[in-house]
C-alpha cells in the first residue's frame, strides 16, 4: 500500500471515530486513538472454489508473542456457530522469515513474533453457506460476514481495522456500509465491532439509490435476472424509510444498504448501517411474496433503532467468544417485529385487513403453540442461545419464539399504554423515550424498559409485566380488542379428524415428525419416529394419511399399526376434532366512533 493510501485511511479511521451519542459504540477497555490498524487484504484467485484468500498486516506493539482470535458468532443471529472451522492454512511471518503459530484454543492462535513490530498474516476462508449470517463465494459474486471472515488481535478489538478488497476478474463492485478510505475498494472500520457488523457484497449486483432526510440508501440487489422488479422495490423501501423517520425523528446513521440477495434463500439479518436479506427471484411477481419481503425488510430496517443504538445492556460490548445472555430479546427482536408490520402499513404498503393479518399470524401461532404455557417470553429471551436455535421434535410442546411473543406483546403493551393514556400515547412514546435515554454506550435492563412504559403509561404495569412478560399464562386480549374496536374472526371449523402430529415422508416411510401435547396422539402413547403402517389393518402410503382419515369422524376410536425401532405396536387413539383457526384479527362491526379514532390514530399517527 503506497503512503498516499495509508494517508488517507489514516485520516478516514480518525474521522470515523467521531460520533453521535445515538451512533456511539459502547466503549472498549482501551481508547483506540493512536493505535495502528490491522490492515487486510482480500482476494478471490478462483472464487467458483469458494475460498476467499486473506493477507493481514498485524502490528505486535514489540510484544514477543500474540494472541489472535475469530468470533464464534455474530450480533443479531443468537448461536455459537464456531466460524474458526472454516479458516484454513493460516501462517504468519515477518520480514519474509516464517514464525512459529499454534493454535491455542478452538478459535484462538499464538503466533511467536521474535520481536517483530508488525507480523504479516496469511489464512484462506472457505465460504459456501448460504445464509444471512455465513459466507458464500462463487464465481459470479461473493456475500462475506465480518465474524467469518476476519482474524484479529485479542486485545486490539478497539484499534481501526482496514480493508482492501481485490475483486476478482469480472467483479466490478464491492458494496459494504464501512467507511471509505480513499482509492476504489478500500474501507476502514474505527474497530472490530464495525468491521462484523459490516457485511460486503462483491460483484455486478443492480443499485438504486436514493435520498431521505439527506442521507443516502441503496438497495443492492444481487441476482435480479430480470425478474425482481428493483425499482418497485426500491421506490417502496423509500417509504419505509420515510415512516420512521417520522416515528424516531432522525435517520441515525449517514447512509444506509439493503443488501438483497436474490439467491432463492431466505432470512434476513441486522446490522448498524445496513442488512443482508435472502429472497427469491419470482418475490415480486406475487402480492403474498412481496409483502413478506417488505416485512422482512421493514424489521430489519428498524433494528437500526432498535437493538443496534437502543439495545439491552447485555449486548455490548460483546464478548465474541462466548453466549451473550440477555431477558430483552422479546423486546429487540418481537416488538420489531410488530413494527416491521405496523410501519409498513403506516407506510402505505399494505391495507388494513393485510396488516390485521399480519399480527394475527403472530397471534394465532403463539396461541396454538404449547409451549406458551411453559415457557415465558423474558425465558425465552435468555434461552435463545441453547433453544430458539436447536430446534427439536419437542420444541413446540416447551417453548415459544420471542420474535412471536414479543410481536403479540408489542401489541398488548401499545394499546394498554394508549388505553391507560385516552390515546395520546402508545408504544410509539415509548420507544421514543427509551431511545433517547438509552441509546448509544449504556443500553437498558429489563427494569429499565419496563420503568419507560409506565413513565409513559402514567402508571402501574405490574400486573402485565408479571403475567405476560414474565409469566406464562394465557394472554387477556380484552382490553387490546375494546381499545381498537376489534374482535378474534373463528373460522368455521371443518370438523375434520385430527390426530396431533405432524409425519415427514421418509423414502415413502410414514414417519411421525412431531407429537403435540395437546393432542390425541400423545395421550394415545405416540412417539417421534414411530412408523405408521396402517389404520385398522389396512396399509396407509406416506402420500395418503389425511385422506384416510377423512374416512373417519372426530370422536371415532382407530387402532394404529406402528414400527417402533422394528418392533410391531398397535396403539388405540380417539380422534378429535381439528382445532379452528379462531385467532384472525377484524374490525368489529359494532365498533364504536370512539374507538374507530383510536385506531386511526394507532394506525394513521
Amino acid at each position: 500500500m503506497d503512503a498516499a493510501v495509508a494517508s488517507a485511511l489514516a485520516a478516514a479511521a480518525v474521522m470515523t471515530l467521531i460520533a453521535t451519542p445515538a451512533e456511539a459504540q459502547a466503549p472498549r477497555d482501551v481508547p483506540a486513538a493512536g493505535r495502528t490498524p490491522i490492515r487486510y487484504t482480500l482476494t478471490f484467485p478462483a472464487p467458483h472454489t469458494h475460498y476467499v484468500e486473506v493477507a493481514a498486516s498485524v502490528p505486535t506493539r514489540g510484544r514477543s508473542e500474540v494472541e489472535l482470535m475469530m468470533a464464534v458468532w455474530t450480533p443479531g443471529s443468537y448461536l455459537v456457530r464456531e466460524y474458526e472451522r472454516n479458516v484454513e492454512s493460516l501462517g504468519a511471518s515477518a520480514g519474509g522469515r516464517p514464525l512459529a503459530v499454534s493454535k491455542s484454543e478452538k478459535n484462538r492462535w499464538r503466533v511467536t513474533t521474535g520481536g517483530a513490530q508488525t507480523i504479516d498474516l496469511r489464512y484462506r476462508v472457505y465460504g459456501r453457506e448460504m445464509s444471512v449470517r455465513t459466507n458464500w463465494i462463487e464465481s459470479g459474486f461473493a456475500l462475506l460476514n465480518g465474524a467469518p471472515t476476519f482474524i484479529t488481535l485479542t486485545d486490539a478489538l478497539d484499534a481501526p481495522h482496514e480493508v482492501t478488497l481485490v475483486p476478482a476478474p469480472g467483479w466490478t463492485r464491492s458494496l459494504t456500509a464501512l467507511p471509505e478510505a480513499g482509492g476504489e475498494h478500500h474501507y476502514v472500520a474505527p474497530d472490530f465491532d464495525t468491521l462484523v457488523d459490516s457485511p460486503i457484497v462483491l460483484g455486478n449486483p443492480a443499485v438504486y439509490e436514493f435520498t431521505v432526510g439527506g442521507k443516502k440508501h441503496y438497495l443492492v440487489n444481487q441476482g435480479e435476472a430480470g425478474v425482481f422488479d428493483g425499482a418497485r422495490a426500491a421506490k417502496d423501501l423509500e417509504a419505509v424509510v420515510q415512516e420512521n423517520l417520522r416515528l424516531w425523528g432522525e435517520l441515525p446513521y449517514e447512509k444506509y444498504l439493503f443488501l438483497n440477495m436474490i439467491t432463492e434463500a431466505g432470512g434476513g439479518l441486522e446490522h448498524k448501517n445496513s442488512t443482508v436479506i435472502m429472497t427469491s427471484r419470482w418475490t415480486t411477481r406475487t402480492r403474498r411474496s412481496y409483502l413478506s419481503w417488505l416485512d422482512t425488510a421493514s424489521h430489519e430496517f428498524f433494528h437500526a433503532w432498535n437493538v443496534k443504538r437502543l439495545r439491552p445492556a447485555e449486548l455490548g460490548p460483546f464478548n465474541y467468544e462466548r453466549e451473550n445472555e440477555t431477558r430483552s430479546l422479546w423486546i429487540a427482536e418481537g416488538v420489531t417485529e410488530y413494527y416491521g408490520a405496523l410501519n409498513l402499513h403506516r407506510a402505505g404498503l399494505s391495507s388494513r385487513q393485510e396488516f390485521l393479518d399480519m399480527l394475527s399470524s403472530n397471534i394465532e401461532e403463539l396461541q396454538t403453540t404449547p409451549g406458551r404455557l411453559v415457557q415465558s417470553a423474558e425465558q425465552a429471551s435468555f434461552d435463545a442461545w441453547i433453544k430458539y436455535y436447536r430446534p427439536d421434535e419437542n420444541s413446540a410442546n416447551t417453548s415459544i419464539s420471542y420474535y412471536t411473543k414479543g410481536a403479540v406483546l408489542g401489541f398488548l403493551l401499545d394499546a394498554a399504554v394508549r388505553k391507560a393514556t385516552g390515546s395520546a400515547k402508545g408504544l410509539d412514546d415509548v420507544m421514543r423515550l427509551a431511545y433517547r435515554r438509552f441509546a448509544g454506550t449504556h443500553g437498558y435492563s429489563p427494569a429499565d424498559f419496563r420503568a419507560v412504559a409506565e413513565e409513559v403509561a402514567g402508571g402501574s404495569l405490574k400486573s402485565f409485566w408479571e403475567t405476560a412478560v414474565e409469566g406464562t399464562a394465557e394472554l387477556d386480549y380484552t382490553d387490546a380488542l375494546d381499545t381498537f374496536g376489534l374482535r378474534f374472526r373463528a373460522a368455521a371449523s371443518e370438523g375434520r379428524p385430527w390426530l396431533g402430529i405432524t409425519t415427514r415422508n421418509d423414502a415413502g416411510r410414514l414417519v411421525i415428525a412431531q407429537v403435540r401435547r395437546d393432542g390425541p396422539a400423545s395421550k394415545a402413547g405416540f412417539n417421534v419416529d414411530d412408523e405408521i403402517l396402517a389404520l385398522d389393518d389396512f396399509r396407509v402410503r406416506a402420500d395418503r394419511l389425511d385422506d384416510r382419515l377423512q374416512q373417519y369422524r372426530a370422536g371415532d376410536t382407530v387402532t394404529v399399526l406402528i414400527a417402533r425401532r422394528e418392533q410391531l405396536v398397535r396403539l388405540d387413539v380417539t380422534l378429535d376434532r381439528e382445532p379452528a383457526r379462531s385467532w384472525r384479527l377484524e374490525v368489529s362491526p359494532a365498533a364504536s366512533s370512539q374507538q374507530a379514532q383510536q385506531m386511526n390514530r394507532w394506525l394513521k399517527p
